[in-house]
């Protein structure tokens, strides 16, 4: 196996437990603009594609300008609940600094905007910690590969040498269809058997064992399974 030079990390749902105000921002949306509201399931598993994607799977059958109003409801409806932001999941401060240490590659790829992902590093400061990030508005929305080969481009490691942690399968999907190693966690939007049916090569179920596990790869340690 390739020794790892990236990290790549999904952001809601993976590093930040944020999935719970998504669901909560796109129910208050819709009863905004009179749209009927979607299941909490059928938000949560949206969550990873970008907004315009999102909407497009849950309210198929509406107007553009329908589509664009229920857009801006949401946006503001989600600013409006992250006055105080979403937290961190417990562990990830910390393990990312351990990362850091290592001096591996640390990236985010995230359905969020670029104006939502910069909001959330400053409130968490971590503005200038990732190497680098790409956000919904700027490229491909996942699960097209190209936010993963700019990310890769742009640190200079190849695909085999890299690893994306997500909780969708969006994530799994981008990984896989850019040869990047998948890795998926159980506490963030999508559940575990949904997960595995994309073959993850692991599916965590706390940050905390996600850190205990690649720790040793980044020292150039064999693997080995729980």
């Amino acid at each position: 196996m390739a020794e790892l030079k990236a990290l790549i990390f999904d952001w809601d749902g993976t590093l930040s437990d944020s999935v719970p105000r998504i669901v909560q921002a796109m129910h208050a949306a819709a009863d905004l603009i009179g749209l009927p509201r979607c299941t909490d399931r059928a938000v949560m598993d949206i969550v990873g594609l970008g907004l315009p994607e999102a909407i497009a799977v849950l309210y198929p059958d509406i107007t553009q300008a329908l589509a664009d109003t229920l857009r801006s409801a949401y946006s503001g409806c989600y600013i409006q609940l992250e006055e105080t932001p979403s937290p961190l999941f417990p562990g990830v401060i910390d393990a990312l600094e351990a990362f850091k240490g290592t001096g591996v590659k640390l990236a985010v790829a995230t359905g969020k905007s670029r104006r939502g992902l910069q909001r959330v590093l400053a409130a968490h400061d971590l503005e200038g910690f990732f190497d680098s990030t790409r956000c919904a508005d700027e490229t491909a929305s996942k699960p097209d590969p190209l936010m993963l080969r700019l990310i890769l481009s742009e640190v200079g490691v190849e695909p085999a040498q890299a690893m994306m942690l997500g909780d969708s399968e969006f994530d799994l999907r981008m990984a896989l269809a850019a040869a990047v190693r998948p890795v998926a966690v159980s506490y963030g939007a999508q559940p575990r058997e949904h997960l595995l049916r994309w073959k993850p090569e692991r599916c965590i179920d706390d940050f905390e064992e996600f850190h205990g596990w690649v720790m040793p790869q980044l020292r150039g340690q064999p693997v080995t399974e729980a």
